[in-house]
């Protein structure tokens, strides 16, 4: 019963590592662009939950009402100048522009806000847990950050599959010559993309900021999870991501089972093993994204 405990404190922790890695895939999926800067910006998400949100008066554990829209524009803004511009160059400028964008949030984070560490105030649910038996506990929060990157999920894949723009999105993604010879506004299409994809990543940064403590350097750790969840479940697949990140977290949890020093290496070797075995990912294709 003590294994059953590991694994499904595993799964739970795949649910955050899913949500964390589904703006990642999904800008992957749709642009072909590998965002470097994605876990500071995550970071950035969790640093503007704890300074900007309670200066509006409104309890940090509701700051994705907040964080969630901010987030959704800059993305909407920044491919449409910063990314685009980048991606008119080569697929190599968006690597370098985004790599020079993470050390710029890492750098103005550290020079504006300290290095101390801060956590996501989420109130009494951080602490809270049931039992499913007298062996297996389970935390509301981790149960919650679960629920909601199934509901992300969902949404995303029936957005991109039901919805008119979400069809936009997978015709340009698949055919960007052909789609605006069609009439359509490529870069329109994605920067509504790069929007739902920022918007994925400030919750995410959010869960993790109320998950664990975070601090200015946490962005580079935050990129592999969430780099290593794509890529074992598929790149360019939305639920490949949910399996990855479910493949990863029990890993982790496995390996810090048996030593906790072993935990970040578990799903490290996990990680190789797949990339050595199998480059496409366990979900190999793409749902869309």
């Amino acid at each position: 019963m003590q294994w059953a405990n590991v694994l499904v404190h595993g799964i739970l922790l795949g649910g955050l590592y899913a949500l964390l890695a589904c703006g990642l895939s999904l800008l992957f999926g749709t642009m072909r662009v590998v965002n470097l800067a994605h876990g500071d910006l995550a970071v950035g998400a969790a640093y503007l939950a704890v300074i900007l949100v309670p200066a509006l008066g409104i309890p940090e554990v509701y700051s994705f009402v907040v964080v969630v829209p901010i987030f959704a524009v800059l993305g909407y803004v920044g491919q449409r100048t910063l990314i685009q511009s980048s991606l008119d160059r080569g697929p190599l400028t968006t690597l370098l522009v985004t790599f020079g964008l993470s050390v710029v949030i890492q750098n103005a984070l550290l020079e504006f806000l300290s290095a101390d560490s801060r956590s996501v105030d989420v109130g009494t649910l951080v602490s809270r847990s049931f039992h499913l038996t007298s062996e297996i506990s389970i935390a509301y929060l981790s149960l919650a950050i679960f629920i909601t990157a199934i509901v992300v999920l969902l949404g995303l894949q029936y957005f991109l599959s039901r919805s008119p723009t979400g069809r936009m999105i997978r015709a340009v993604a698949d055919d960007p010559e052909a789609s605006q010879l069609s009439g359509v506004d490529a870069r329109h299409v994605f920067g509504v993309a790069a929007a739902i994809a920022m918007g994925t990543v400030a919750l995410a940064g959010l869960a993790f900021g109320a998950y664990s403590s975070f601090d200015p350097s946490s962005g580079p750790s935050r990129l592999l999870f969430a780099f290593e969840a794509v890529v074992i479940g598929g790149l360019g697949s939305l639920w490949g991501t949910l399996v990855g990140g479910i493949v990863l977290g029990v890993a982790q949890t496995v390996g810090a089972h048996f030593d906790p020093a072993f935990g970040t290496l578990g799903g490290h070797l996990v990680f190789f093993v797949v990339l050595a075995i199998r480059p496409s990912g366990i979900a190999r294709g793409r749902e869309g994204a």
